[in-house]
């Protein structure tokens, strides 16, 4: 039998450029939630958060997007992502009904601090689900980052690349 004999040299790389180490990465996907705005009045009364987009992923039709959504926007797409896709869905930050009950010393769901801690939860929500692969081939997550209004009727389906 012969002695295997492991190869030990060095695979060749090629050096790297001043573009190459700070040009763009070669996939990036980068969603900010921010920019909180409290609309209405009484029961009436919500907070939309603006979604920014920006991607060179070629999954995506628009590369830069911005669209505004409301908590129940986030409770739907959760909900259509559990029921279309094969991905286990991270939670959303809670509901807080306490925050809700009447003769509250602050502002509830309108305070900013819990505005604040929402968003970087939705935010978190966010990165994680579209980071996902299987996540963006979902029409329901393209349309809630890429279109201006949700079409809660639609039928689902995968998006193909371009």
């Amino acid at each position: 039998m012969a002695d295997a004999v492991a190869d030990t040299r060095r695979l060749y790389t090629k050096p790297q450029n001043l573009s190459d180490a700070y040009g763009p990465p070669s996939n990036f996907l980068e969603i900010d939630v921010g920019n909180p705005e409290t609309v209405g009045v009484g029961r009436g009364r919500f907070t939309t958060y603006e979604i920014r987009l920006k991607t060179n992923l070629p999954i995506f039709k628009l590369k830069e997007s911005c669209v505004r959504r409301r908590y129940s926007d986030f409770e739907w797409l959760r909900g259509e992502l559990e029921r279309e896709s094969k991905v286990v869905v991270p939670p959303l930050p809670g509901k807080a009904l306490f925050r809700q009950l009447p003769f509250r010393g602050d502002d509830g769901i309108f305070d900013d601090s819990f505005i604040e801690e929402r968003r970087q939860g939705l935010e978190q929500f966010l990165n994680k689900v579209a980071g996902h692969p299987l996540a963006q081939n979902e029409r329901c997550l393209h349309m809630f980052l890429q279109d201006e209004s949700v079409d809660k009727n639609y039928t689902p389906s995968k998006v193909r690349q371009a």
